[in-house]
């Protein structure tokens, strides 16, 4: 009788060891990566650079992952194009929006962009390296990086989040 409560008593533990790494590695990937790679990536005059390149200044970086079809991702993009001004006003930062678009919506993005006459540059992630690299699941995926390192994440959107945004960005101005 004393194996078959060890043993009820392992696969209890077990089940509960299961919950634990279902609910907590995917905040612990979410965090592995502290770095932006350099990996290439396409300007959206259809030249290519590298991120590296992207981030060269010591100033900070709003870094937004977007596609076309994503709703939430347009509605942040024009929140963030209508509050720039006066935020960078504040403060010192750049905003590179990262089309996640693949081969068949890609058509979609220059005339998207070019009738929102966003402020910031964007780029285009087709073949998702980058967005591999950064294990990003989710969209709109925001970044705030300086000097190529990660300072903050967010997924997904809600309208006012912009403005937090600008809150993050002199939490980190002042560390």
């Amino acid at each position: 009788m004393a194996k078959l409560i060890n043993l009820n008593q392992i696969l209890n533990m077990s089940k509960k060891l299961l919950i634990y790494l279902i609910l907590f590695v995917p905040l612990l990937l979410l965090n592995a990566q502290k770095n932006i790679p350099n990996i290439p990536i396409e300007t959206f005059r259809g030249t290519y650079t590298t991120m590296s390149k992207e981030l060269n200044e010591d100033s900070f970086y709003i870094i937004s992952f977007w596609a076309t079809w994503c709703v939430p991702c347009i509605n942040e993009l024009d929140a963030i194009n209508e509050v720039y001004d006066d935020l960078s006003k504040e403060m010192d930062f750049k905003v590179l929006a990262i089309s996640t678009d693949d081969a068949r919506t890609k058509r979609r993005v220059k005339p998207l962009v070019n009738g929102k006459a966003w402020k910031f540059d964007v780029l285009l992630d087709e073949n998702h390296d980058l967005k591999r690299a950064l294990n990003i699941s989710g969209l709109p995926h925001t970044i705030i990086a300086r000097k190529n390192q990660i300072l903050h994440r967010r997924v997904g959107y809600a309208p006012g989040e912009e403005l937090g945004l600008l809150d993050k960005l002199k939490e980190y101005e002042i560390k």
